[in-house]
């Protein structure tokens, strides 16, 4: 076998995620990718509160934020007139120390991947593909072609296929990847221009047939348009501004002074039907693919590589038994299969034609939103869905509980402590550790902490405080954190004797998992 244990195919953002949490953890790793360089266009744009969350554990966090756009607010606009709008600040700040999204631009945000994970010593192989693969049991053998003709074989103990749609990975597996693709053709362009609704926030913008959606840009009056293109246009030719459809843009009077780049698209909706086969994963859009609606798709898959790399990094290290990894299908892919089913839906009210959905797009949403968003509970449940703060685990093998409302499998909720003097903490901060560890708000206990030290797990005690009891979190339960931040164990309890069993099946030695 070579130097590296993981080949990950595809340098797109879940791969350079995969790469970077692994590098970091230890692991060697080679990721190809079969382009000559990195894209300069992107349509993916929003990153959202739980990602970022993920690179405060890698020490990104910042560097993303600084070359990005804040953005805390989103309009509904109906015939040109806003008719409602909501704000992220006031509902997050209580959820996530980012109570926002991010504009940050997919060719931008593969930017900065490249270069954290070059400052660690991992270049991306460009111009190399993916030919073929063979599993066997001690390794799986990698057919490439380099960007010089030549082929060569490469031996790995793992594949991670983060090469999108048209996956090889997947192909080579013959996994099947049932869904559809919408019939309407959708056009995406970034311009310069000017008008009311170029205010640094979200807009969503309905008429009788139509939608648009714009996104605040860097750059003074650049912004991001994605609607729809004229109903009479042939879809077979290449299309251009022209054809997009104008009567929405006309009646948000925005004035459109230059088309700096333009592209259109179909939008598919689909779930691979496995994963994971043997040491071969699939992730991203190789995995599922599905409409624009609430930007989730780049989020999705950062998600998914978070959720293999630190299971990949303890398998490898020997901190954790192989089955480890056969939790990582059924946590994600029952997500996959319910952000594609809500993204459906949505999409197909948004692009619904006829009377009787004219008459709800344009007079029931733009009452009843305005009338829902007055409610603090409906506003927090948005930014929980839109933000993936709600992504929860509760049938994975690895998920026991409650304690509190808080359960097993659920991300840990973020508890904020002020101590005598003003100064502020937070329970976040020592998930950068990105290793098992075990959680109490309230007393110490002397007997889980013996267990901890026995097993080279770190034990946080946190102060008691209302914002804890307000999160669900009940006071002197145990708490077993994953090194995604995801709650492994709510115990209320605390027993060391059932979180010691836990340990002995999961994670056996957890200084092997820290090295």
């Amino acid at each position: 076998m070579s130097d590296h244990q993981v080949l990950i195919v595809g340098a797109g953002p879940t791969g350079l995620v995969l790469a970077l949490w692994l590098t970091k953890s230890g692991i060697p790793v080679r990721i190809i990718d079969k382009t000559d360089s990195p894209g300069t266009t992107s349509r993916a744009l929003v990153f959202h509160a739980r990602n970022l969350e993920f690179y405060h554990q890698l020490g990104i966090d910042r560097i993303a934020i600084e070359r990005g756009i804040e953005f805390k607010a989103a309009n509904l606009w109906l015939r040109g007139r806003r008719v409602g709008g909501v704000s992220f600040g006031d509902i997050g700040t209580a959820i996530s120390p980012y109570p926002y999204a991010l504009i940050f631009p997919q060719d931008l945000h593969e930017q900065m991947l490249v270069e954290q994970l070059e400052s660690l010593g991992v270049h991306v192989e460009r111009g190399t593909e993916l030919i073929n693969f063979a599993q066997a049991e001690n390794e799986t053998r990698a057919e490439l072609k380099t960007k010089t003709g030549e082929e060569e074989i490469c031996r790995v103990a793992y594949i991670a296929g983060c090469d999108g749609a048209h996956s090889i990975v997947r192909e080579k597996l013959g996994v099947g990847f049932p869904g559809g693709t919408y019939v309407e053709t959708y056009y995406v362009a970034d311009i310069l221009g000017s008008g009311s609704v170029i205010n640094g926030e979200l807009s969503l913008a309905l008429d009788d047939a139509d939608f648009l959606a714009i996104f605040p840009m860097k750059g003074e009056g650049r912004i991001r348009l994605v609607g729809t293109v004229r109903q009479d246009v042939d879809r077979q030719q290449e299309l251009r501004w022209e054809d997009v459809s104008q009567t929405i843009i006309h009646h948000l009077k925005l004035n459109v002074e230059e088309v700096k780049w333009f592209s259109n698209y179909r939008v598919h909706h689909r779930v691979a039907a496995h994963f994971q086969q043997g040491n071969v994963f699939l992730l991203g859009d190789a995995a599922h693919i599905h409409s624009p609606v609430g930007g989730q798709g780049m989020n999705t898959g950062i998600g998914d590589a978070v959720n293999l790399a630190w299971k990949l990094a303890a398998v490898i290290k020997g901190a954790s038994p192989g089955s480890l990894l056969e939790t990582y299908e059924p946590e994600r892919i029952a997500f996959a299969r319910r952000l594609v089913a809500t993204t459906d839906r949505a999409f197909a009210f948004v692009n619904a034609r006829g009377p009787i959905a004219t008459q709800v797009r344009t007079r029931i949403v733009p009452w009843l939103l305005p009338f829902l968003f007055r409610f603090t509970a409906v506003r927090r449940l948005m930014f929980q869905t839109i933000s993936q703060t709600q992504i929860k685990y509760p049938n994975s093998p690895l998920s026991h509980g409650p304690a509190g409302t808080v359960q097993g499998g659920q991300r840990l909720p973020w508890i904020q402590f002020e101590d005598a003097n003003g100064n502020r903490s937070d329970n976040f901060t020592v998930l950068s550790m990105r290793q098992w560890q075990v959680h109490r708000y309230g007393d110490v206990a002397s007997e889980l902490q013996v267990m901890c030290d026995d097993r080279g797990l770190k034990l946080h005690i946190f102060p008691w405080n209302a914002a804890a009891n307000q999160a669900g979190l009940r006071r002197n339960a145990a708490y077993v954190i994953r090194p995604d931040g995801h709650v492994a164990i709510a115990d209320l309890r605390a027993d060391p004797i059932s979180l010691a069993a836990y340990f002995d099946r999961w994670l056996k030695n957890a200084r092997a998992d820290s090295a």
